[in-house]
């Protein structure tokens, strides 16, 4: 699936790129391959589906203000599985 969802770059320089992905309901984030480690801030609630290259897919509840962190190497594809706008603040680690 392509990028349907809307990144925005708000920062970026030689040590870290933030971005918020704001999506519709069914939009996605294409898939991609993580090349940094990375923060992920949601600024709403809701669900995602994390589907990885073998077809797997894997649900998560967002929860606004709740953070993870991923190591670098990640490959998925994030779609917007809920029935509203979903919305996160992406920290990457160069």
């Amino acid at each position: 699936m392509t990028t349907t969802a809307r990144a925005t770059v708000q920062y970026e320089n030689e040590r870290v790129r933030v971005t918020r992905w704001d999506f519709q309901p069914k939009e996605s984030t294409g898939r991609h391959v993580h090349a940094y480690d990375y923060v992920v801030v949601p600024v709403t609630d809701g669900c995602t589906d994390v589907i990885t290259p073998d077809g797997t897919v894997t649900s998560a509840q967002l929860r606004a203000g709740e953070s993870y962190a991923r190591p670098a190497g990640g490959e998925h594809e994030v779609v917007n599985a809920d029935t509203v706008p979903l919305a996160f603040v992406e920290i990457e680690l160069k």
